[in-house]
């Protein structure tokens, strides 16, 4: 009789677990029987949020997308190590133009001679003399070596300013690349909580049926070790997600251990431009282009700079000499009337109009390496190119996946519903219910995946086309 009650008290146990479970909805999931839109591509984000610790929402400061990437071109090492470069190229340029103007050489000292200087047993000047030169040169004629250096210079610092934007494009890159990363490591914390949950509540109900006989023990020992495993895989999420905030902490130049809050969601933004349009504005705007354009200029004037040596060298010269026997060089009783001082002007022409070969030949070098560097551009340009389609073709991937996705995850939660829902039915077994909460688990995955690889793509497409946009926004 006991045994009958017993029996009868479980068979009632079991109906209510069943009718509570059929009763039940996972989070975003919709009731049977209810009809509900699809998720559009734009939410697909809220299938899965993210898990923000309190620690995080507690934050002394909270910084955006758009915010860390502005704070990072302020005050990264990168950064400020490209502005002092451009700084030092326009010094360079005002150091080049001075090479116009007339130089001016002074020189002041003692001599002592062995013998006192004569001519023909008469003393022509003192052999403890004192000497000052004053000599005055400005280039008239360089053979245009001077205007080609100081218009190398002038593409230098343009060079300079690409480098400077280059180096801005590549810290926006990392500083979005690390940010999406860090947002989708949140959510795979987010899925791991709840595959942890789902786990623990699968457990209950197996031990439950296992203390009154209805389950083997082996079906409590599959759950523990299914548990274990889940927990371990959220403790490596977590760990991920630590070491995203200490990278992102890095690049914005922060205290390692300084708490953020990085605020932001992994959401589908539409994209419009086609190939051409991507291509065209590349050659507008890419960093890389323009410098390997500067770079072929400065090679040209390269080329002028060599051919320089083929003409010959007019300067324009005024010297002064004054010479005494005692440092104020005020006079000197062997020149006429005892002045000391003496000046000259005149013009010089210095040509080297034969030197076996090797202005021709340093010419010809000069001019092949025009060639080169137009090559190496025309090699950039195709990898702009294929970069661009690359990333095109990446955006498109993931934007097909994401529609993709979301669909498993909803029918990866129905999924393991209705596995659950059946288990407590007594009408299918524990690996049933594992594996369908495996393959919401992986659905997503997958999902985090294609939203993080969305945006990942977005960002370098835009850096591939020499364009800022440090929020991301494609409207």
């Amino acid at each position: 009789m006991k045994r009958n009650i017993s029996l009868l008290f479980t068979l009632i146990f079991i109906l209510v677990a069943a009718s509570q479970v059929f009763a039940q909805q996972l989070p975003g999931e919709e009731k049977i029987g209810e009809a509900q839109a699809p998720v559009s591509m734009e939410a697909a984000t809220t299938q899965v949020p993210q898990a923000v610790s309190e620690e995080e929402k507690s934050a002394d400061r909270t910084l955006t997308l758009e915010e860390c990437v502005n704070l990072g071109i302020q005050q990264n090492p990168t950064i400020i190590a490209a502005r002092q470069q451009l700084m030092a190229s326009t010094s360079s340029v005002e150091s080049q133009r001075g090479q116009f103007g007339a130089g001016m050489n002074l020189k002041y000292g003692y001599t002592h001679n062995g013998e006192q200087p004569r001519i023909r047993n008469t003393a022509s000047g003192y052999q403890d003399q004192w000497g000052l030169g004053i000599n005055v040169s400005q280039p008239v004629f360089m053979g245009f070596e001077l205007l080609s250096k100081f218009q190398k210079t002038k593409l230098q610092r343009e060079q300079s300013d690409a480098s400077l934007y280059n180096a801005e494009l590549i810290l926006i890159r990392e500083v979005q690349t690390a940010f999406l990363t860090l947002l989708q490591g949140r959510m795979e914390v987010k899925s791991k909580q709840d595959s942890v949950a789902r786990l623990e509540s699968q457990l209950g109900v197996i031990q439950a049926f296992y203390q009154v006989g209805l389950r083997p023990k082996v079906d409590v020992l599959q759950a523990e070790v299914e548990l274990a495993t889940s927990q371990q895989d959220l403790l490596k999420a977590q760990n991920v997600v630590a070491s995203k905030v200490a990278r992102l902490n890095t690049l914005l130049n922060l205290p390692l251990e300084e708490n953020v809050n990085y605020s932001g969601e992994l959401t589908y933004l539409p994209f419009s431009m086609t190939l051409d349009q991507c291509i065209i504005k590349a050659d507008k705007d890419r960093p890389d282009l323009r410098i390997a354009q500067k770079a072929i200029k400065i090679s040209e004037e390269d080329v002028t700079i060599s051919e320089s040596s083929f003409y010959p060298k007019l300067t324009a010269d005024f010297d002064y000499s004054s010479t005494g026997d005692d440092p104020s060089v005020s006079k000197n009783k062997y020149n006429h009337k005892d002045r000391p001082d003496n000046w000259s002007v005149g013009a010089n022409v210095n040509w080297d109009f034969f030197n076996w070969g090797e202005t021709y030949y340093d010419v010809k070098r000069a001019n092949e390496n025009v060639g080169k560097i137009q090559a190496e551009y025309d090699n950039t340009r195709l990898e702009a190119s294929y970069e661009i389609k690359n990333e095109l073709l990446n955006l498109q991937a993931a934007a097909d996946r994401i529609g993709v996705g979301r669909k498993s995850v909803e029918a990866g939660r129905e999924g393991y519903r209705m596995a659950m829902a059946r288990y407590q039915a007594q009408v299918s077994t524990n690996n049933e219910v594992l594996n369908a909460q495996s393959r919401l688990s992986a659905s997503e995955a997958q999902l985090i995946q294609a939203l993080s690889d969305y945006q990942v793509a977005l960002a370098r497409l835009f850096v591939a086309m020499g364009t800022k946009n440090p929020s991301l926004k494609t409207s």
